[in-house]
């Protein structure tokens, strides 16, 4: 592999051109981008998939995706829709939802957003329309009474974990859509933790309880 250098987004390492001298002829392996072999490869990508065109990539994590499903209902915070994509996407996530707003600041998901499925509903009764008929079962995750601990919870595998903006919490309509309502467990002064890292530990819940993780990277 040639030596790293800065990705699109300047953090990680990304590569330069093939080197023919030390790796070879390149390769003619459909999924790799001439292009790409040609000037290098700077995308926030894992090393597997260098010089690989999106298109092979997408097709690929598609191979990998695991039955979960995330909805973000009205985030007021549209920065954390890109946190939340991003994790998504690290986990291999179904479709990330976006109930609410089309638009939102797509510079938190770190460009991931290209190889992660993407799905508007204009309304919370149309992601539990969509919900019931791929027969997920949709868990609200919100600090308010009658939760149960997540941290006590067996998650659905087959599953659509749904979230609300800060403050507010989840909808009435989605406190009455779902099928169980968890929360974190807290243990300082803030009443609530920030909804992308909430995300975050459920979504990784969810994996500790039915991921193969031996197809982890």
């Amino acid at each position: 592999m040639p030596e790293p250098g800065p990705t699109e987004w300047g953090q990680s390492n990304g590569v330069g051109p093939w080197d023919e001298a030390h790796l070879g002829p390149p390769p003619d392996d459909p999924r790799y981008d001439p292009e790409l072999l040609s000037d290098g490869d700077t995308r926030n990508v894992v090393d597997a998939y260098r010089y690989w065109t999106r298109e092979a990539i997408i097709a690929d994590i598609d191979q990998r995706r695991h039955p979960l499903h995330i909805a973000i209902e009205n985030f007021g915070n549209d920065a954390n829709i890109g946190a939340v994509v991003r994790t998504a996407n690290a986990f291999a996530v179904d479709t990330v939802h976006i109930v609410g707003r089309r638009r939102w600041n797509r510079r938190g998901a770190m460009v991931t957003d290209r190889y992660q499925r993407l799905r508007h509903h204009d309304s919370t009764a149309d992601l539990l329309a969509f919900a019931a008929a791929a027969g997920l079962v949709v868990v609200a995750v919100d600090n308010v009474p009658g939760a149960v601990r997540l941290e006590h919870t067996e998650l659905p595998e087959h599953c659509l974990l749904i979230f609300g903006q800060e403050g507010p919490g989840i909808t009435d309509d989605a406190k009455a859509g779902a099928a169980l309502t968890v929360s974190i467990a807290q243990f300082g002064s803030t009443r609530s933790i920030n909804a992308a890292v909430a995300a975050g530990i459920a979504m990784h819940t969810w994996i500790r309880q039915h991921a193969d993780l031996g197809l982890a990277w």
